[in-house]
């Protein structure tokens, strides 16, 4: 037996299509431009790289762009200010704080301080507390991914039976709150959970988001089961060089699972297309328009 490898690529892409149609449909009809402000602080070499990435996307989807770099020692205050003026900016309908901050930042502060209409990273309390009652709200967009991918090979998750494997804010406890709202069963199993194996070979559906490499292996996987691997680890190899792997044995779990997601080309693909996706929604919200088609 071997796995269906779901193509993040592919969705990713198809995502980005649908997005850029209906930013086209919004100019045409309402004259409105979907604007996404991206904050950098300091100079991190992984978030450089996803912020160019997220600039070209946003401008390719025909969005307008706005960058803002500031150095790594500015103040609090500074910061918060800039947050301020992104709020108050009518052609700013996204704002994203790239995460992680340097030290001496706060970062919860930072993040309680953007509007949460334009709280395209999901992150604010408002945000959080709405997608845990139940209510429509902007949701992380990796979480959000996750969800888009399994219903790539599931189109109803009603009645499966979910495994979320790591509770960070950024992933596990969004992702929980997103899969009841699909009506799934959901399991959230952490570092205290005990016989973790046995947990998992219950699962229809495998979410592996703790960060550690390849730790979930075959033997863990139910026959049959969608395993979504969320982690992302750079490890040496014999040749003396390094390869990106996830938290899950790919190749283990190929010979046991229904449908896998790869590191890289799954989950990684899909986390910039769904800043697109809240970008599209939060502009036509704050608009008052009818939610887009995406």
């Amino acid at each position: 037996m071997t796995a269906q490898i779901i193509d993040g690529k592919v969705i990713a892409a198809e995502l980005r299509a649908r997005v850029a149609d209906e930013v086209a449909r919004v100019k045409r009809d309402h004259g409105l431009t979907p604007g996404l402000a991206v904050v950098l602080v300091g100079s991190d070499p992984a978030s450089e790289v996803y912020v160019r990435s997220k600039h070209t996307q946003t401008q390719a989807a025909g969005m307008a762009s706005f960058e803002h770099k500031l150095p790594a020692d500015v103040g609090q205050d500074e910061l918060l200010a800039l947050i301020g003026k992104l709020n108050a900016d009518p052609a700013v309908h996204g704002i994203l704080v790239q995460l992680p901050l340097p030290k001496g930042l706060d970062t919860e502060r930072v993040i309680a301080a953007i509007d949460p209409a334009k709280d395209v990273d999901g992150l604010h309390p408002n945000n959080a507390g709405r997608l845990a009652g139940g209510l429509p709200a902007l949701s992380p967009c990796t979480p959000l991914g996750c969800i888009i991918l399994t219903k790539s090979v599931h189109p109803s998750l009603a009645g499966m039976n979910a495994i979320v494997i790591g509770r960070s804010n950024l992933v596990g406890r969004p992702l929980v709150q997103l899969l009841l709202n699909e009506n799934a069963t959901v399991t959230i199993a952490h570092s205290r959970s005990r016989d973790l194996p046995a947990l998992c070979r219950q699962a229809d559906l495998v979410y592996a988001a703790v960060g550690k490499a390849e730790m979930v292996r075959g033997d863990w996987i139910k026959p049959g089961a969608t395993v979504i691997d969320v982690g992302i680890t750079r490890i040496p190899t014999a040749e003396g060089k390094t390869r990106l792997v996830g938290d899950v044995a790919f190749d283990e779990a190929m010979k046991v699972a229904g449908a896998v997601t790869p590191v890289p080309g799954g989950v990684g693909q899909m986390t910039v297309a769904c800043l697109l996706v809240n970008t599209l929604r939060a502009a036509c919200a704050i608009k008052g328009l009818s939610a887009p088609a995406v």
